[in-house]
């Protein structure tokens, strides 16, 4: 984030509210349409990068295609979709194209040669269990109807169109063919639950995605022109993928691998933003998803993020946006001094998360080994060429410095080579060498420490599926067909505490279901209309996630609709 990103963007986003850490205020429709033309579109970053050593294509919050996203998030022009081979597109009909195949039931979460139980997570047999007795049909259209009168329905009811957003809601699905190829069927719509309902029992996606409100039913599309069939309003969303942090995971995870090591960079990231998002922006009606592999998603709700244009959109994204570049062959560095207060908060935060979970050698061990903390001293600038020297010296010859000194002797020996001189901190004056650094050299230096704890640490955003209204974004709720995992809420309040083997797959929720039928406490006599209304995911361990989001995410939301 440049000074001047940082302009545009705080004009773009207006002011609006009481203090909160720092002088910005919460993002206001009004304040954003007056200043929108400010946003600036950032263009990709420089390739060339060098982060403790490490090689990567782009070290930034970057743009992703389908592919490298695993399909979480997917972007088509709705009126360029039927393109391709095998497209039907009559009249009142959903758009529906053959793409490839990404669907494969022998793929595990987190190596390439996992067990045949692992091995067999996701199957047609296993969704068409998920989708009859587990997805949570209600819960999902209760949240995309926006209609408060859903908190005094009885559970057996269902909400009328009236004052439903629901049925100009698109969903798209991805549906297996018996030949192995897939369709991707767009503009699907659906007025009420069971509709929904009725429509997944009987295609069986394997792959759902959620996409904006239109103006008019999507399934009506052709009945419209463009201009009359356009995006409405859509949730606010964010998606931080894993695999952007490749350059920096140092636990032997790459690509689509995750441990639970790697996976506290998502926690970090999650706790930046929301905090930014709650604080800055104003924004209360905010919840976040496991991807069901490698990322989490997040969902802004509140009104006021629904319909926000593109331009404020961007806006937005631009505000969290930051280069995470360390190239010394650069003239200039991309963290500006002083530092904006939305990065200041945040390094406040992440701080003390790179010192607990990156820099150990039960983390990422970037300075617990020689050849380890080698490459972290080459990442300070070339100017502080004498730091690097006094530090290999002091740490070679002192086995018993922890990391977490370590950490505090680069602070220290560089804040007293800021300072002028080029000794050790508490060097005599009679002992001590005097520097000249250049205002460049200085700012860089300042900039450093910064630079460093936000490669690891700081959010990486795919901006496309921020910016855009009618960007599609997988389902909450749904299975990822490469892990068979659920898509669980998760409460950022426990983020800590969030084991990626603790999710449930597909064969676990089977196996709890068929558990639960053999037990004996199950009551037979249980009255067959409240048995019904009783909702099986309850019985498993899905309950926690599914209930968090009905109590702590859905009900709050409802109750601040007008």
């Amino acid at each position: 984030m440049t000074a001047a990103d940082v302009s545009t963007t705080m004009a773009a986003i207006g002011t609006t509210a009481a203090q909160p850490l720092f002088e910005t205020k919460p993002i206001t429709i009004e304040n954003m349409n007056n200043e929108k033309d400010q946003v600036v579109e950032k263009k990709p970053k420089s390739n060339n990068n060098n982060i403790v050593g490490s090689s990567c294509e782009e070290i930034t919050s970057k743009k992703r295609t389908r592919a490298d996203t695993d399909d979480d998030s997917v972007h088509h022009d709705k009126e360029n979709m039927s393109t391709t081979n095998n497209t039907i597109t009559p009249s009142l009909v959903p758009t529906v194209t053959k793409v490839e195949s990404t669907y494969d039931k022998k793929t595990t979460t987190n190596a390439d040669n996992g067990s045949d139980e692992q091995q067999q997570t996701f199957s047609p047999d296993l969704l068409r269990m998920y989708y009859s007795r587990l997805f949570p049909y209600k819960l999902i259209t209760d949240w995309l109807s926006y209609n408060k009168s859903a908190l005094t329905m009885p559970a057996s009811s269902q909400l009328s169109e009236s004052g439903s957003l629901l049925p100009r809601r698109e969903f798209s699905f991805t549906l297996k063919l018996p030949t192995g190829d897939e369709i991707y069927s767009r503009y699907n719509s659906f007025s009420t639950e069971k509709e929904l309902k009725s429509a997944i029992s009987k295609k069986q996606p394997i792959k759902i995605d959620i996409g904006a409100v239109f103006t008019h039913p999507p399934k009506n599309k052709n009945s419209f022109s463009s201009s009359k069939f356009t995006p409405e309003q859509r949730e606010l969303v964010f998606d931080i993928d894993l695999t952007d942090y490749d350059c920096v995971r140092n636990c032997g995870c790459k690509e689509a691998r995750v441990c639970n090591k790697c996976w506290k960079m998502m926690s970090m990231a999650m706790k930046v933003m929301d905090v930014g998002l709650k604080e800055d922006f104003g924004f209360k009606d905010i919840c976040w998803f496991f991807s069901g592999r490698r990322g989490v998603h997040c969902w802004v709700s509140d009104e006021r993020a629904r319909f926000m244009s593109n331009e404020e959109r961007s806006a937005v994204v631009s505000y969290f946006e930051v280069s995470l570049e360390i190239d010394k062959t650069k003239p200039s560095w991309p963290l500006p001094t002083p530092l904006h207060p939305l990065l200041m908060r945040s390094f406040q935060l992440l701080e003390p998360l790179f010192i607990r979970d990156i820099i150990p050698e039960h983390g990422h061990g970037i300075l617990a080994t020689e050849e380890q903390w080698t490459k972290f001293l080459a990442t300070l600038p070339d100017s502080a060429a004498p730091v690097s020297t006094a530090l290999v010296k002091r740490w070679k010859n002192d086995d018993d410095i922890t990391v977490e000194d370590k950490w505090e002797d680069v602070k220290k020996y560089v804040a007293n080579f800021l300072n002028g001189s080029t000794s050790s901190p508490g060097a005599t004056s009679a002992k001590s060498k005097k520097n000249h650094l250049s205002p460049m050299d200085k700012s860089k230096l300042l900039a450093w420490k910064y630079q460093i704890v936000f490669a690891y640490t700081y959010p990486r955003l795919d901006i496309n599926v921020s910016k855009m209204q009618n960007h599609l974004l997988k389902c909450p709720f749904c299975i990822h067909p490469k892990t068979g995992k659920v898509c669980i809420p998760m409460d950022l309040n426990k983020v800590e505490e969030f084991d990626l083997e603790a999710v449930p797959t597909l064969l676990d929720l089977k196996q709890e279901l068929d558990d639960t039928m053999k037990q004996k406490e199950v009551k037979v006599e249980e009255d067959s209309e409240s048995s019904q209304m009783k909702e099986e995911w309850r019985r498993t361990t899905l309950n926690a996630s599914f209930d968090f989001f009905e109590k702590k995410v859905l009900e709050p939301m409802l109750k601040r609709l007008p």
